[in-house]
């Protein structure tokens, strides 16, 4: 079982669970005491509220001082402390003192990032002012969002710009740059997560990595076709090894990255700290001005 030693009130540690899981063991002991004979030890938890841990339903805390914090929420975030007394003896049995250390860990909740796909293709065109260019672009989208509408992912943010490009040892020729993302989002994703997760994390980036794959190997088929199906080339054709992506991140609201102060979790969306909120897919955590906002994870101000 994973654990994790305290650090003195001086130090606090960042502890970073994945929403919905159980925390590593919290141990109330530093290193060095905890390879020497500690007598009579009492183990005092106070949760972010300055709520005693001990009998609380979210909590499983050991006889010996280590607390796991069960399906972890992200308003369960914040800091975590321990104050552990022990007794300390002379050598005469004599003289007893009483000792008290105490240790903290900031604990916080994150989820993996969710990814859009951002691709970019070209097109070759017989002239940039050919009328058909605006069609062809239309009855693209259509098909693309046709292949993956059973992930219940869409094609966002789609465009195309006509440009003279000037190729090594080839001519000046006309050719449509397309861009569109990918995006795990349509309308009815929610259903289609819940009916085998609750969280929907692995699920979604799952959904969109297939309609990544379904729509590089369309293109991929494309170059295909157009060399064993046509003796002459359509006025407007794919351009062969043009397809290139870009894995785009996005945290679900609530949820933000900060590299500098959650850099032991760079990658990780973390819950949005107090004061912050996110509204929205975006990485970051807003400053909330009007309303103080005490609690973790907010997604409105």
């Amino acid at each position: 079982t994973a654990f994790l030693v305290g650090a003195r009130v001086l130090h606090s540690l960042n502890v970073y669970v994945k929403v919905h899981t159980n925390s590593p063991f919290l141990v109330c002991m530093d290193l060095l005491l905890s390879q020497t004979e500690v007598i009579d030890p009492n183990y005092l938890w106070i949760g972010p509220d300055g709520q005693n841990l001990k009998g609380q339903s979210y909590v499983n805390l050991t006889e010996t001082g280590k607390l796991m914090l069960l399906d972890f929420k992200e308003d369960m975030s914040g800091s975590y402390t321990c104050t552990l007394s022990y007794k300390v003896f002379q050598s005469d049995m004599k003289a007893e003192q009483e000792r008290y250390k105490s240790y903290k860990f900031m604990v916080y909740a994150y989820r993996e990032p969710d990814y859009t796909y951002r691709i970019s293709v070209h097109f070759s065109t017989k002239e940039c002012s050919l009328a058909a260019n605006e069609q062809f672009f239309e009855e693209l989208k259509k098909i693309l969002n046709n292949l993956i509408s059973y992930l219940t992912c869409q094609i966002i943010e789609p465009s195309f710009k006509c440009y003279s490009v000037k190729r090594p040892k080839h001519g000046l020729v006309d050719e449509l740059f397309v861009v569109f993302q990918v995006n795990p989002f349509a309308p009815g994703w929610e259903v289609i997560c819940h009916q085998v997760s609750t969280d929907c994390e692995d699920v979604t980036n799952s959904r969109v990595q297939k309609a990544q794959w379904l729509i590089e190997e369309f293109f991929n088929r494309q170059q295909h076709i157009l060399q064993h199906e046509f003796k002459n080339l359509p006025a407007i054709h794919y351009i062969e090894h043009s397809f290139h992506v870009t894995r785009l991140d996005s945290c679900r609201p609530g949820f933000g990255k900060n590299d500098v102060t959650h850099n032991d979790c760079a990658n990780c969306c973390v819950a949005c700290d107090p004061g912050s909120y996110s509204p929205n897919n975006k990485l970051i955590c807003l400053p909330c001005t009007s309303i103080r906002i005490k609690h973790y994870g907010a997604q409105s101000c």
